[in-house]
């Protein structure tokens, strides 16, 4: 036991994939890394999770341990990371000599970068460091039962891939509408393995979906250094805008010439889609444009109009807020979060009222056909049909074993 503390302190091992992390180092410029001087048994650790609220200071002094050593390690570090930006729920590690002076910490600022902290002979020394995955391709497939989070599976691997696919997908298919039960998704997906066990999921690379009999097919390829999904035709499948402006909710109410309104009990046009979702779930500009407006408007409440080219507005009404930087003449970005749905205006609950117009005319959302992205160019497309090809033997062949989401192994902050 006490020798995996020293271990601790001498380094944190990984498994690196290409190049050399290129840690980021601070502290005394000329001091090295420490090297192991003390004997294994002058060791203990104290380990544990930030909790809410909490402070090293906190943590320190729940410990009983020098704060004027905390002080010392704020400086080495505080140009990489500062001891003062922790956050609730990320593991950390503090290693301890028999005098209980600090000989090592170590705190996980998210699950791919640590910062790791070292007593050395004229002070600490301080460096962060970005963990190295061996990357191997992985097959994950299924059918949907209710939606496609709870279908892939509800931890943490399965909401990233339902997001992933989503995305992918979000130009054709409309998640909160279209997706029915018995359709199916196979996946090839990088897998980020550490120490020969399977951490976490990655990037997609290519993806299959069937909705209601269609098949839908994508392929990851990169251009001009900038990687994005095709279709089997090399064409993009980025289009002018979203289907849907957030993910996985429901429809509360249709595009209608003449609706009873829930508040009003009167019949008047209904020229948007209500989604029902949560208070503060985000919401997501359809296409790239410039905000027109930005504020409260009438029975919308809470209101952001955006501008898109070819003469189309989009309408985002009764947000609970507006994102920050979210203002008129503004660009938005396709997919840029714009405010959150809330029940400001005339709602008689928290949802989003999202409209389109078309040179002032409204249009039903859900019937409106967009034109795509840019495609494969042709000198490309010989390279893009080989990743085609085996991308497609790999979906169809369903090598990769089992038809459910891979349960992977503890977080790399865990070991």
């Amino acid at each position: 036991m006490n020798s995996l503390y020293t271990a601790s302190i001498v380094l944190l091992t990984f498994i690196f994939y290409g190049s050399d992390s290129g840690a980021l180092k601070g502290g005394n410029p000329s001091v090295e890394a420490p090297a192991q001087t003390i004997r294994a048994t002058d060791y203990r650790k104290v380990a544990g999770t930030i909790k809410p609220g909490e402070t090293l200071f906190d943590i320190f002094r729940k410990n009983r341990l020098d704060t004027a050593a905390l002080f010392s390690m704020s400086e080495a570090s505080g140009h990489i990371h500062r001891l003062s930006d922790v956050s609730a729920n990320r593991p950390y590690s503090i290693v301890l000599d028999d005098l209980d002076r600090v000989q090592s910490f170590t705190y996980w600022i998210n699950e791919d970068t640590s910062l790791r902290i070292a007593r050395t002979g004229e002070g600490f020394y301080a460096e962060k460091r970005v963990v190295r995955y061996e990357r191997r391709m992985e097959y994950v497939g299924g059918r949907i039962r209710d939606n496609l989070v709870s279908s892939i599976g509800n931890g943490r691997d399965g909401l990233r891939m339902a997001l992933q696919l989503s995305d992918i997908f979000a130009w054709d298919i409309d998640f909160t509408t279209d997706i029915r039960n018995d359709d199916s998704y196979k996946v090839v997906v990088e897998g980020l393995y550490r120490d020969g066990r399977l951490k976490k999921y990655g990037d997609i690379i290519a993806a299959e979906f069937i909705n209601n009999g269609q098949l839908f097919r994508a392929y990851r390829y990169e251009i001009d250094g900038k990687w994005g999904y095709y279709d089997e035709q090399g064409r993009s499948l980025k289009k002018a805008f979203l289907k849907a402006p957030l993910n996985f909710r429901s429809i509360s109410s249709f595009f209608s010439k003449r609706r009873k309104h829930p508040i009003l009990k009167v019949y008047r046009p209904h020229h948007g889609i209500d989604y029902a979702a949560p208070t503060g779930a985000p919401v997501s500009v359809a296409g790239d444009g410039r905000v027109l407006f930005a504020g409260r408007k009438g029975d919308y409440g809470n209101l952001v109009i955006v501008r898109h080219r070819n003469g189309y507005k989009t309408y985002y009404g009764h947000l609970s807020r507006i994102a920050k930087g979210v203002r008129a003449g503004k660009e938005a970005k396709q997919g840029q979060i714009i405010g959150f749905v809330g029940s400001t205006g005339l709602a008689s609950g928290p949802h989003l009222h999202y409209e389109m117009r078309v040179n002032d005319q409204p249009v039903n959302p859900l019937s409106v056909k967009t034109p795509g992205g840019t495609p494969v160019p042709d000198s490309r497309m010989p390279d893009f049909i080989r990743l085609r090809s085996d991308m497609h033997t790999r979906l169809t062949a369903n090598q990769f074993g089992g038809f459910t989401l891979a349960r992977s192994g503890p977080s790399a902050h865990q070991q």
